[in-house]
């Protein structure tokens, strides 16, 4: 079984009970009024996870939203399933508490870029290099919206905000290239107004088991609107986007001027035009290479002027999780040395104070 993009689907959600009942985009839908600003990129994620969540067959029940906080973060409320508003940057840690215990649920985290990368940076880096079987919705507008138009960890340099009056000193960071550094075995990057591709990439990282990180480039029309404009024009949009598919030459643009990705006399990846070079080349995308080198050289290309940008999915490899190590640990103790709840009450083990 593979996803749309050509990956394998490695049993990210085999442990969780499944449903026959025909469910619905509205079966996920909560009875609680969605409060995000009018065109907020949020509305758009919210309504591509309805759309493909009935595809996975599974019980709501059986599905827990966990959040921490941010405008993101009120994701869980609008959600027909179980969840959690938890505290500010400290998501992962309960999902890892909860994936952990509960091999039978489908835990997600939703968080936005102040929320997952500064207070909740450690916990983000940790959830990731464990490999907890999670699935992370990391909402990336470049400020801070909820509090009101404060500069965020993925700011631009430069950039004029409340709290940066005469431009931020600060160098963003890359949230693809932190969590590959983390050795996160799935990493992607979609945009919030290409539905299609949004919902693949979802898709893809559902079916992943082990800490699947998404960012999303999502739109604040109130405190940073139209940072990713560019990426949205109907011309611009062929010439700065970098499709990623897995086992094919990494090429875009219009038909007209076609570019690839090719490797420089250094070994380096830039981008050259076809009529330019030979498709042997061309550099063949590898999301199941062990390394991470491949897919962070690819995360380097462009920078804060997203000239160009790479989306799709960066790595997708198999190893071991976290919970399902630790659940196996458990019961290879309780095998060797049965639970004796007495013998712990009147043991040795005891201090006087």
């Amino acid at each position: 079984m593979t996803t749309d993009l050509g990956l394998p689907a490695l049993g990210g959600l085999d442990s969780v009970p499944t449903t026959d009942e025909q469910q619905k985009a509205k079966d996920f839908t909560s009875d609680q009024e969605v409060r995000w600003c009018p065109g907020c990129g949020d509305y758009a994620v919210l309504a591509a996870v309805r759309g493909f969540l009935p595809e996975l067959g599974l019980k709501r029940e059986n599905i827990v939203f966990v959040s921490g906080i941010g405008c993101s973060s009120r994701f869980p409320y609008y959600m027909n399933t179980y969840g959690m508003h938890s505290i500010h940057g400290r998501a992962p840690t309960i999902a890892t508490g909860l994936a952990t215990s509960r091999p039978d649920l489908s835990v997600w985290v939703v968080t936005g870029d102040g929320d997952a990368l500064s207070i909740g940076g450690n916990h983000l880096i940790h959830a990731l290099r464990r490999n907890v079987n999670l699935k992370i919705l990391l909402f990336n507008n470049r400020i801070y919206g909820l509090t009101k138009g404060q500069y965020s960890p993925t700011s631009d340099q430069g950039m004029v905000t409340k709290s940066t009056p005469v431009g931020s000193l600060d160098t963003p960071f890359n949230p693809v290239s932190l969590a590959l550094g983390a050795e996160a075995s799935f990493v992607a990057r979609t945009l919030d107004s290409d539905r299609a591709h949004l919902t693949e990439t979802l898709r893809a990282a559902a079916q992943h088991r082990g800490s699947a990180v998404v960012e999303i480039y999502q739109n604040c029309p109130i405190f940073n609107d139209g940072a990713f404009d560019v990426l949205k024009d109907s011309d611009d949009k062929q010439r700065r986007i970098i499709p990623l598919q897995h086992g094919q030459p990494i090429t875009f643009g219009p038909e007209d001027e076609r570019y690839g990705v090719v490797r420089d006399s250094q070994g380096q990846l830039q981008v050259a035009k076809l009529c330019e070079v030979d498709e042997s080349d061309l550099v063949v995308h590898d999301a199941e290479a062990d390394d991470t080198s491949h897919a962070f050289a690819l995360s380097r290309l462009g920078g804060q002027d997203l000239d160009p940008t790479v989306t799709g999915i960066f790595r997708a490899t198999p190893r071991p999780t976290y919970d399902d190590q630790a659940r196996a640990q458990t019961r290879q103790a309780a095998e060797s040395n049965p639970p004796d709840l007495q013998n712990l009450l009147t043991g040795k083990d005891t201090w006087t104070i």
